[in-house]
C-alpha cells in the first residue's frame, strides 16, 4: 500500500492499493472516502496535482465507484467535545 500525506486541501491522507486499485481519501473533518478500480496513473496524477482536492472533485469523484466509507472518529468522542463546548 502506498501512502501519500497532504498539507494543502481538504484531504489530509491518501492510501492506494496497488493489487485492488482500491484508493481511499482521509479527510480533514474525520471521514474516509474509498474508490475502486482506480488506476496507478490516476492515483500518481492525484499526488503530483498542485490541489489534490480539486483533483479529486474533477477527475475521481464521479469517475469512480465509491465503497461504503468509514468515519475516522469515535462518534461518542465528537458528542463529548460538543456538548463541551455548547453545553
Amino acid at each position: 500500500m502506498v501512502t501519500k500525506t497532504f498539507s494543502v486541501g481538504r484531504i489530509v491522507r491518501a492510501d492506494y492499493n496497488e493489487s485492488t486499485r482500491q484508493l481511499d481519501l482521509h479527510f480533514q473533518e474525520g471521514t474516509v472516502r474509498s474508490y475502486q478500480a482506480v488506476p496507478n496513473e490516476v492515483f500518481r496524477r492525484f499526488c503530483n496535482a498542485p490541489n489534490p482536492t480539486t483533483y479529486w472533485e474533477d477527475r475521481i469523484a464521479e469517475e469512480y465507484v465509491r465503497v461504503s466509507g468509514r468515519s475516522g472518529g469515535d462518534v461518542d468522542s465528537a458528542k463529548k467535545a460538543l456538548d463541551d463546548l455548547f453545553g
